[in-house]
């Protein structure tokens, strides 16, 4: 049995390793358009590999995903993190969780887990094929015939993991596949105040978003709101709360052209009514000092308190005793309510990841095969499922690869 993998990503590795050692007669080959393989796989976490994140339950891990939550529930049920940690683990490759639940390699380096795939690959029998960019994956008679500039071969079944590209949709379309519209999943937020660009390197330990304009899609009003840590940058602001709510609203903000107002809140640990209480004793404590000297939360940073002082009006040397109550409440509602003009996206250069692709009702989840053409399956990224930054893309590239894998493997169609 010949089995071509049109991909030489995430996924397409694992379901080509998956499938030669489900059956070891099976000549399986990698066709990668790129010189080198696993180039995503590279440069994510910033180079040293996201690998997964550490959620070891189906249903919590599944509500990570804005898009193929459903399916990918019953699929981490086969196949999941901790499944991961031990494949890894097989091929000597020793792996770390962080804090934030973020899963790497203990080298820090994604070159370790790029050279345990390819090692895996080959020690399977696997052929990797670089520079092979395909341009046709046609069906003729029971075979199907993939082509490239130069060549081509025939086999009896095609694993379809191009990941985002326009040429894999495009091949899946010419096979009958409808292809929802990709657009950017993960991305920051540009913003329109020049003072808060200003402070860019400020991190806050834990801020709240909210997208204030319509329109927004059913099932993205519920995820308008978003906590986490925020970074502002030179451009605006990013960080886990802004990837988040990115991701969740990637459809509605693509609608929008990413232009609308965001509404911030700095202090997402405190209710507003404590710090109205915290400000009142500070009123008492440290009456005579001045409000720049003198800020209420310490995860607050400075610069950022002064920047908010000057949003709402109050010189940083009033004293804290001289504040009035129409001061304070200006005050308060630029800590927990501060509106923000958004004017575009920018991007975020650990990932790069879209929402779109083939939909689900298109494919048997139980083996990743298409409903559209037997013989042909699908994993990674073309499919329209993406997830929210943390090591959840990468884990929906191992499950649906793995799952296609042992079903391409099989003696049979399952």
């Amino acid at each position: 049995m010949r089995i071509a993998v049109v991909g030489g990503g995430a996924a397409g590795f694992f379901g080509a390793i998956q499938a030669a050692r489900q059956n070891p007669q099976a000549q399986v080959v990698i066709l990668e358009a790129l010189a080198a393989p696993l180039t995503k796989v590279r440069i994510s976490g910033g180079g040293r590999c996201n690998v997964t994140h550490h959620c070891f339950d189906p249903l919590l891990l599944s509500q990570h995903y804005p898009r193929g939550s459903g399916p990918l529930r019953g699929l981490f049920q086969r196949f999941q993190p901790k499944d991961v940690l031990a494949w890894f683990a097989a091929e000597g490759v020793a792996l770390k969780t962080e804090a934030d639940g973020r899963i790497f390699p203990e080298s820090d380096q994604s070159a370790t887990i790029v050279r345990a795939l390819v090692q895996a690959a080959q020690r399977a029998g696997v052929q990797i094929q670089t520079q092979h960019k395909v341009q046709a994956v046609q069906r003729q008679g029971s075979e199907w015939v993939v082509t490239w500039q130069g060549g081509g071969l025939r086999c009896d079944r095609v694993l379809l993991a191009t990941g985002g590209s326009p040429q894999g949709y495009a091949m899946a379309q010419r096979l009958g596949h409808q292809i929802l519209s990709p657009v950017p999943a993960l991305f920051t937020l540009q913003m329109a105040d020049p003072d808060l660009r200003a402070l860019a390197g400020i991190t806050v330990p834990q801020a709240r978003l909210k997208w204030l304009d319509e329109p927004l899609r059913g099932p993205e009003r519920k995820h308008r709101e978003q906590m986490g840590p925020l970074l502002i940058t030179h451009w605006g602001i990013s960080g886990p709360a802004v990837l988040r709510l990115s991701s969740w609203l990637a459809r509605s903000l693509h609608q929008c052209h990413y232009r609308g107002r965001v509404q911030v809140n700095w202090l997402a640990n405190w209710s507003r009514e404590q710090l109205h209480q915290r400000c009142q004793v500070l009123r008492q404590q440290v009456a005579r000092k001045s409000l720049g000297a003198y800020r209420p939360a310490l995860d607050l940073p400075q610069r950022l308190w002064r920047y908010l002082l000057a949003a709402a009006h109050i010189p940083p040397n009033r004293r804290w005793a001289e504040l009035s109550q129409q001061e304070l409440e200006r005050l308060l509602a630029h800590l927990t309510a501060q509106v923000h003009t958004v004017t575009g996206r920018g991007v975020f250069k650990e990932e790069f990841v879209t929402c779109g692709g083939i939909p689900w009702s298109e494919v048997d989840s139980r083996t990743m095969q298409s409903r559209v053409c037997p013989g042909l399956y699908l994993a990674g990224e073309i499919l329209d499922m993406d997830g929210l930054t943390g090591g959840f893309n990468l884990q929906a590239a191992w499950t649906t690869g793995w799952v296609a894998g042992q079903a391409l493997g099989a003696t049979d169609h399952g």
